[in-house]
């Protein structure tokens, strides 16, 4: 059973997200790009506890990769549920609403990024009926924000999946 509400979130949310899913410095810098139309944030919510979230990305893709073989598509990044609601379709239902949110804005396909070493994520996107774009593997880097509110950049070697809406 998925969440009862998920919804857009707005910066008095900062507080209870950040209760529960922590990294104060991510979804800071998510609301920021939000208020300039780089992207949404949605979030799930049970009884008014931030479970999961997603965000959409509308922005031009930092990859050139991307940008070349997907011109003008949006991105789903950083899909996460908590530890103690995993396995409920909270996941499942954040890839629905961002998918219907596209869709109602036009655009006719999503793509993201898993990486390699996360098997069960890979599996979520392909029972959802994402698939394997044929340019093989792209190295990205994952962003780390700290509690202290430092970065850390990572490389990640992704498999970006592509779904056409609709």
């Amino acid at each position: 059973m998925g969440p009862r509400d998920i919804r857009q979130a707005v910066h008095t949310d900062l507080p209870a997200m950040v209760g529960s899913l922590g990294q104060e410095g991510y979804f800071a810098d998510r609301l920021a790009r939000q208020d300039s139309g780089h992207g949404v944030l949605l979030v799930a919510w049970e009884s008014g506890v931030a479970v999961g979230d997603v965000y959409v990305w509308l922005g031009p893709a930092e990859e050139p990769e991307l940008r070349t073989h997907l011109p003008g598509v949006a991105l789903l990044t950083h899909l996460e549920v908590v530890p103690w609601m995993r396995n409920r379709g909270i996941g499942t239902a954040l890839l629905w609403a961002a998918e219907e949110r596209l869709l109602a804005d036009g655009h006719d396909q999503v793509a993201l990024g898993v990486g390699l070493d996360n098997p069960d994520a890979l599996r979520l996107y392909q029972r959802r009926g994402y698939a394997e774009w044929p340019h093989g593997e792209l190295a990205t880097t994952d962003v780390v924000y700290h509690p202290n509110g430092g970065l850390e950049l990572r490389p990640e070697l992704c498999r970006i999946l592509v779904r056409k809406l609709g």
